[in-house]
């Protein structure tokens, strides 16, 4: 009856981890340096990390614009 849900990424969590691991900076540091500390906090930045939940694109993009890489690198898992 219903539609398929969308293919999710199964690696996103973990790429998001190694960039922040590689860049050398805490949950609450990454927020600050997204500017997203009202919008999302550390809890949620942990669900993004764990796969629990799936990233809002601007979360993306700003591990993306941190880390100077493509916002195709975290997403794509190929």
């Amino acid at each position: 009856m219903g539609r398929k849900p969308r293919p999710k990424p199964r690696r996103t969590g973990k790429k998001l981890r190694q960039i922040r691991a590689v860049l050398g900076l805490s949950q609450n540091d990454i927020l600050k340096r997204m500017r997203l500390e009202k919008e999302c906090g550390r809890n949620n930045l942990s669900n993004y990390e764990l796969d629990k939940r799936e990233p809002p694109s601007s979360v993306v993009l700003g591990y993306a614009r941190l880390a100077g890489i493509n916002v195709k690198y975290i997403i794509d898992d190929k």
